[in-house]
């Protein structure tokens, strides 16, 4: 009887611990819950928008006054917003984000399979800052495809995007996104555009820019379409210390200059990303709408390629 209290026990012993077992290995072959990353506690991107590797006609010196790397800016402030006028002679206000190139970089914008809107509260996707080479203020769309059961914000990075295998799918839609030190203001827009400080995931870390949505632009042949500026300077790019250096002219006393945009957000060739054609100071008084720009001396054609998007 004693040996069979025994054996009982035995073989008690043995089922439980082979249950236990068979318990660990099913929990060892559960997949993990994966859980997406917490903007608000993630590192911040540095961004420096006047560094000699970003700037072209803003570059900090020591003694232009241009913020440091990181530090808020207000576009609000000279030299970051200009008083122009329209093709028609109507007194415009635009933002300098200096030049520009006509390639676009790429944005990445994920969708769930079969959905038509992008995922909620999963931040946009870019691979390029200021200073590095590629970099745009200018983004041409791209759709990613992510499962049906894809958690927000767990890919934030290009990298990721490709080592999960996600379907990318290029558009036409291009968007003028300037990326930004946190903090960052530019409080107007053209119509209704919304103001507000977009946060965004470069290569895993938080990235913030603005959003100008004053036209829908498309891609020419995979290009950010350009439109015509007319502008002149204190002295004749031909002159020492001629061109951008001097400052725009602007009328004694105020910040008007007789620069003139070409397009308006209502015309169908508009384009923030300006083609600058620099006229004769001497037609200054003369220019005040795009016929008179058009009339005066042309010194420098295609001079530059420069973001100023209209606000007023």
């Amino acid at each position: 009887m004693k040996n069979s209290k025994l054996f009982l026990t035995a073989i008690l012993v043995s089922t439980i611990v082979f249950t236990g077992c068979n318990k660990d290995d099913e929990n060892n072959n559960t997949p993990p819950v994966e859980t997406g990353k917490d903007p608000n506690t993630s590192a911040k991107a540095s961004v420096d928008r006047f560094s000699i590797t970003a700037g072209n006609l803003m570059v900090r010196d020591g003694a232009n006054g241009l913020p440091i790397a990181n530090a808020a800016i207000n576009f609000d402030n000279a030299p970051f917003i200009t008083k122009g006028f329209s093709a028609s002679g109507v007194v415009t206000e635009y933002y300098n984000f200096d030049v520009m190139s006509t390639t676009p970089a790429p944005i990445y914008v994920l969708f769930r399979d079969g959905t038509t809107t992008p995922v909620a509260g999963q931040l946009n996707i870019i691979d390029k800052i200021p200073g590095e080479s590629g970099y745009n203020d200018f983004w041409l769309m791209n759709k990613v495809s992510v499962p049906s059961n894809y958690v927000a914000n767990l890919v934030t990075s290009f990298a990721e995007i490709q080592s999960r295998g996600y379907t990318i799918t290029p558009t036409n839609t291009i968007i003028n996104c300037p990326v930004v030190p946190e903090g960052s203001t530019a409080i107007k827009r053209f119509g209704a555009g919304s103001t507000t400080l977009n946060r965004g995931w470069y290569k895993s870390q938080v990235c913030f820019y603005f959003t100008f949505e004053e036209k829908m632009l498309t891609a020419v042949s995979g290009n950010v379409p350009t439109s015509p500026i007319y502008v002149t300077f204190n002295i004749n790019p031909n002159m020492t210390g001629g061109g951008p250096p001097s400052g725009f002219v602007v009328e004694p006393g105020t910040i008007q200059t007789h620069n003139v945009l070409a397009t308006t957000p209502s015309s169908g060739t508009y384009s923030p990303l300006w083609s600058v054609y620099i006229y004769d100071n001497a037609s200054f008084n003369s220019v005040n709408n795009l016929i008179t720009a058009q009339a005066a001396p042309v010194l420098v054609s295609n001079a530059a390629l420069v973001n100023c998007p209209i606000i007023q």
